[in-house]
């Protein structure tokens, strides 16, 4: 029902500069540790998964202890460093990543962004700069990289599958939810109530929608119980446990009423986990919003 949207682990607050594979860039490391200071990383349930194997904890104890607004962003609340700024809650001073081999999709491209265009996938860098010289300007001494070979020494070819694969569970969790809205009676009642508070969950801030969502959806978006090493195998497997949990939990509603809250729940949980993935909770909202419309739904 919804359009696939497209994702970029970077904030696009400022102006971007699109890069190729044969781009030769300062992307040798310098190992000063300084872009472990002061980020915003979201993670996918797949990353989180990876992290906590790293960890040698479950992802449950992971979530718990390292993220924020149930798993979907990184706790930097370690140690002050760079420029102020406080760390990672997996760096470890004088030593680096503790949990290197599981990083994210957002550290293995850093300082790069992605993004997904028209299904092409683009590789870009913030602001007129390439940030590598501000944080680090020792990095001119040492070899230029090409970004397809940088990409590759990151191994970022899994992660990316993941994060692809996880942009459309996001929509099938949405289409769910439309689904409740447009295919059972709710819209054609002159129910005005349901998009509205999409609008609104598009806006909330991630602590008041994990809250909307609640714990027991949260476990189910974040921390299933899978244990596939491949990507795809993994979503896959997700994507099913969802669509198995929505169908036993709304399979024999009438209501309006319980149409509209679990509606309601289900757009939550696609704008909670889109923010996981990078995208704007708020443009989603607003897009699905229009296509709802033009279904026949009213706000």
């Amino acid at each position: 029902m919804g359009k696939q949207v497209s994702n970029q682990k970077s904030n696009k607050s400022m102006q971007t500069k699109l890069v190729n594979l044969q781009n030769k860039l300062y992307l040798t490391c310098s190992r000063t540790g300084n872009c472990c200071f002061g980020k915003v990383i979201y993670l996918n349930p797949w990353e989180l998964f990876h992290l906590a194997k790293e960890k040698k904890i479950t992802p449950r104890e992971f979530r718990d202890l390292y993220s924020d607004f149930g798993g979907i962003r990184l706790k930097f609340d370690g140690k002050v460093g760079y420029k102020g700024l406080q760390a990672c809650s997996q760096y470890v001073p004088n030593f680096g990543c503790d949990v290197h081999m599981g990083r994210p999709l957002a550290c293995r491209l850093y300082p790069l962004g992605r993004q997904i265009q028209n299904e092409k996938v683009e590789y870009m860098y913030q602001g007129d700069n390439f940030p590598c010289l501000d944080l680090c300007p020792e990095v001119v001494n040492l070899e230029q990289l090409p970004v397809g070979d940088y990409l590759n020494d990151q191994k970022t070819a899994s992660f990316e599958k993941a994060q692809d694969a996880y942009l459309e569970l996001m929509q099938n969790i949405a289409d769910i939810a439309f689904e409740l809205l447009l295919e059972t009676g709710l819209a054609a009642s002159g129910d005005k109530k349901t998009l509205r508070i999409w609008r609104k969950m598009g806006s909330e801030l991630p602590e008041m929608l994990a809250k909307r969502i609640g714990q027991e959806w949260l476990d189910c978006l974040m921390i299933p119980d899978i244990s596939e090493e491949s990507p795809i195998a993994f979503v896959s497997e997700h994507n099913n446990l969802i669509l198995t949990k929505a169908q036993e939990a709304f399979g024999a509603i009438q209501t309006h009423q319980e149409l509209h809250e679990a509606s309601v729940l289900m757009m939550g949980v696609a704008l909670h986990l889109a923010r996981g993935l990078g995208a704007n909770p708020k443009e989603l909202s607003e897009l699905w919003i229009d296509i709802a419309k033009n279904n026949g739904a009213k706000e």
